[in-house]
């Protein structure tokens, strides 16, 4: 009731309503992010036990596929391109459109602020730890949406649910364990419901906040102490989108993710091209202390930690989300998403992270300062405005569509989990898209750190069943990865775009026939 009483009047006591909520959800906050994030000493570092678990994953799915990871990144070019699409493949997405909304949710404000938060406590050697994590969770990703998209259901009206909820259910039932994948599916739906609340909705519409204040004159500008205004527009925005399902959100997220990626990359490179003097100590630097017994954070192997961890919080492989996304793709072929898939983890991880962290490096960064003054998006604004001083602007307006991209995702995410707990019907959808919305407008009038605190753990202690899942399934994966590649190289799987093309090249020089 406090919450309804915030939304509907703005002027109630925020900090009296985040007190209450605040202390009532500690105690179970505490309880649950202590054990998803129980870390263990050693060598002198502190490694979390879900960052082994999906490191752990990553790297075992590289070697059981063989470097897929790297073998299959030219067909995956060739799926995104559409040479092996068909229009009267069941689904509702493109190859494209998957992936886009797919890399929506996963790059984010994190991908401005984490980044540059890793490089000031453990270095510029966290760099090269985050990029082979991203490299590994490539692999992690494939398994997931071939999984995702070969035990999804395909519903009456056409439309499509799929995701951990319904491969560990039908995935584990096909494998005889039954009595487990049921309950599994279960626990997932409901805990990504609630997270997809916080991590993926009110920290999004928060941060998203508080960047327009600053591209609106910052402290002194008219909406500083307007985020319920701020947060009413952004819910709104939210809903038009959501409102028309999956399609709506994919002709919305194909259009905003490469635009806002292709902007980020090119101004980060255009810092980095400017300050190209300072690039051979950057590689050094990361090469160097990647592998430096004397470290900061813990010698080498808490650089390393770190490195990882950023990574697998910011491209989610091993946590099951964006195969929600990648299961409403429109093949016949679950193996033709899995190397689209690939895709996700690198550009999100590979490219955008990497590319923070070489902007901080070659401008601001200073080995005696590490770890103290300026952290996240702040340093990282300040690494683009040394070079390009009008940068500031256009960088917060980057940041606002990574949160705005992100929430669109998430609300899917969240949709899909509650319409398997609830049932597939029109006023499921509604009512939660409602509670979506209101959230979204929620997160930029209050801070409610226990509340994120708690999304955040249910959000990651998912991975202990997908990722537990995605064991069982793997020999299932492989057969179908087999099946697939014999029948590419065979030519029983055609490639339509080159069809087309010599079709017209036969009616141009045959125009007759």
């Amino acid at each position: 009731m406090a919450i309804l009483a915030l939304l509907f009047c703005p002027s109630a006591s925020a900090n009296g309503i985040d007190a209450a909520i605040n202390a009532a959800m500690q105690p179970v906050t505490d309880a649950v992010a202590g054990f998803i994030f129980f870390e263990v000493s050693v060598f002198g570092a502190q490694l979390p036990l879900i960052v082994l678990w999906l490191i752990a994953a990553s790297t075992f799915f590289t070697f059981y596929f063989r470097f897929l990871n790297l073998r299959g990144f030219r067909h995956a070019f060739e799926l995104l391109r559409g040479d092996y699409s068909k229009t009267d493949h069941k689904g509702e997405l493109s190859h494209f459109q998957a992936l886009a909304t797919a890399v929506a949710g996963t790059v984010g404000i994190g991908n401005i602020s984490s980044v540059a938060i890793i490089i000031s406590l453990a270095g510029p050697g966290a760099t090269f730890w985050l990029m082979l994590a991203g490299f590994l969770g490539m692999s992690t990703k494939f398994v997931e949406c071939v999984v995702g998209v070969k035990y999804r259901k395909i519903n009456p009206d056409g439309s499509i649910s799929g995701g951990p909820m319904y491969y560990l259910e039908q995935g584990l039932k096909e494998r005889k364990l039954a009595w487990l994948g049921k309950p599994m599916g279960y626990f997932y739906a409901l805990s990504i419901v609630i997270g997809c609340m916080g991590i993926g909705n009110m920290f999004q519409s928060n941060q998203a906040f508080e960047q327009f204040v600053v591209v609106t004159g910052g402290e002194s500008g008219f909406f500083a102490d307007k985020g319920w205004l701020f947060g009413a527009m952004l819910a709104c925005l939210v809903c038009i989108v959501i409102i028309g399902g999956i399609k709506s959100i994919a002709r919305v997220t194909s259009r905003l993710v490469p635009f806002m990626a292709a902007a980020y990359v090119l101004g980060s490179l255009t810092v980095i091209f400017l300050n190209a003097d300072r690039i051979p100590w950057a590689v050094s630097a990361i090469a160097t202390e990647a592998f430096s017994p004397t470290a900061m954070s813990g010698g080498m192997l808490g650089v390393m930690i770190m490195g990882f961890q950023r990574a697998v919080f910011s491209n989610e492989a091993g946590i099951g989300s964006a195969a929600i996304a990648h299961s409403a793709v429109k093949t016949r072929e679950p193996v033709t998403e899995g190397f689209v898939a690939l895709m996700e983890p690198f550009i999100d991880t590979v490219v955008i992270c990497s590319m923070t962290a070489l902007v901080i490096l070659t401008t601001v960064y200073e080995p005696e300062l590490a770890g103290a003054g300026m952290q996240g998006i702040e340093l990282t604004s300040r690494a683009f405005g040394s070079t390009l001083g009008w940068s500031t602007i256009p960088l917060s307006v980057i940041a606002i569509m990574f949160a705005f991209s992100t929430l669109l995702s998430w609300s899917y995410y969240g949709l899909k989990g509650w319409t398997y707990i609830m049932g597939e019907s029109a006023r499921a959808e509604i009512v939660f898209k409602f509670i979506f919305c209101a959230f979204a407008a929620l997160g930029c009038m209050i801070q409610l750190d226990a509340v994120l605190d708690f999304s955040d753990a249910l959000v990651f202690v998912i991975a202990l069943p997908n990722i537990l899942g995605l064991y069982v399934l793997a020999p299932v994966v492989k057969k179908e990865l087999k099946s697939y590649q014999a029948r590419l190289k065979s030519g029983e799987i055609p490639n339509v775009r080159k069809l087309s093309r010599e079709a017209q090249s036969a009616r141009t020089k045959w125009p007759g026939r």
